[in-house]
């Protein structure tokens, strides 16, 4: 899908900066031509000439470069552009793209360009969160701008959390979307459900699981990114709300149900990724309890939770097309069958939690896929390429409808 297409790649200063020569590997091997554009802080991590070799194009590096601005070489860049790729991004390039800044060949070009943008953040994780650096992301991605990533893991700072560069492949694929113009969801609602629920035992303490949210968080994003109008229910989550999707956020079973029903009959679909708690303790206590009140061996009485994707199983015709998720520690295959049946999906994904990769908090899934005609395992893929593999079903099976 990228044979013939025009990529103008820019790369800002950073550890990551390293991960683009990747990317141009792919993107040319890919069939795309790339022209690369480097600030000065990311020339302190890789030399032009890399990219260069990579690329079989020049490298501009210089809106001030004689022979480049013989011909406004910032302007022809822009020009050429069918997509504009900003990786890494760093929180100073992100900031100066957000405020419209032309300060180097870099944000010169992104400025006169009207290519679509593809942003993918790189940086350590509190200034990923750092309110401005929220807002300018916001800022892009209220313009039109694609954000792709970043990733959460250990960065090179030492920190672990969000602000890892997104995986080259992940961005060529993020790319191929953006140029394909996949809009195949266009004029849909879904409502997604993601993360965890917390259910209260005192106001300090309370059941809950380790889901994080991000396969949920994934479906979301792709599914704005291909159209549809996305609403996000929410368990308790430290994620970035992904661009185009309104969110809810709850934090146990019955807020979700309700959030869920509520919402329920206006939907093309309904992703119920969330691992919602089964059980609730049965009284909550006003105060915190106290260990030498509870003794040895405390007693939490439980009682069972509305079962939120067997209710919207059970609604009349015609309901939203239902997908189900099945988080299972061993014989997944049968049990995900098992269940598909007894909540009434459409379609039932399953996975192997206790797998390497495939769990709670990775960027990676590895997934079975349950339907009517038959069941079948994706490969290992990160939770980006899971999620439009999952919407490519639902698509085809809001078409048969």
């Amino acid at each position: 899908m990228l044979a013939g297409r025009r990529v103008v790649l820019g790369v800002s200063g950073g550890i990551a900066a390293y991960k683009a020569a990747e990317l141009v590997r792919l993107f040319v091997k890919a069939g795309a031509e790339v022209r690369v554009m480097m600030t000065e802080g990311a020339q302190r991590f890789v030399a032009p000439l890399t990219f260069q070799a990579l690329s079989q194009h020049p490298v501009a590096v210089d809106t001030f470069d004689l022979q480049m601005e013989a011909t406004i070489g910032h302007i022809e860049l822009a020009d050429r552009a069918e997509l504009l790729v900003m990786a890494p991004a760093s929180a100073d390039l992100i900031a100066r793209l957000a405020n419209g800044l032309a300060n180097d060949v870099v944000t010169t070009v992104a400025l006169a360009c009207k290519a679509p943008l593809l942003v993918a953040p790189a940086m350590n994780v509190n200034m990923w969160n750092h309110p401005a650096t929220v807002a300018n992301v916001a800022t892009l991605r209220a313009r039109g701008a694609f954000v792709v990533g970043p990733g959460s893991g250990e960065l090179a700072c030492g920190w672990v959390g969000s602000g890892r560069m997104s995986e080259p492949h992940e961005i060529v694929s993020a790319a191929e979307t953006i140029l394909a113009g996949a809009r195949d969801l266009a004029g849909r609602a879904l409502l997604v459900t993601a993360g965890p629920t917390f259910e209260a035992i005192d106001p300090v303490r309370f059941v809950g699981n380790r889901s994080t949210g991000k396969m949920g968080f994934a479906i979301a994003e792709a599914a704005a990114a291909r159209g549809a109008a996305v609403t996000l229910v929410a368990g308790p989550t430290a994620l970035p709300t992904p661009g185009g999707v309104t969110r809810v956020d709850v934090e146990s079973a019955r807020q979700m149900h309700a959030a869920v029903l509520e919402r329920a009959g206006a939907q093309a679909a309904i992703v119920m990724t969330a691992a919602v708690a089964d059980y609730r303790p049965a009284e909550i206590a006003a105060t915190k309890l106290k260990k030498a009140e509870l003794g040895e061996t405390p007693a939490i009485r439980l009682t069972q939770n509305p079962d939120i994707l067997a209710e919207l199983g059970r609604l009349p015709a015609p309901r939203p097309l239902l997908v189900g998720f099945a988080a299972e520690t061993d014989d997944v295959e049968r049990r995900a069958v098992e269940k598909r049946a007894q909540k009434g999906c459409d379609l039932l994904v399953a996975n192997d939690v206790s797998e390497e990769g495939s769990g709670f908090g990775t960027d990676t899934n590895r997934v079975l896929l349950v339907e009517a005609g038959g069941a079948a395992w994706l490969p290992r893929l990160t939770k980006r390429e899971v999620a439009d593999r999952i919407l490519d079903r639902v698509v085809v099976a809001l078409g048969a409808r």
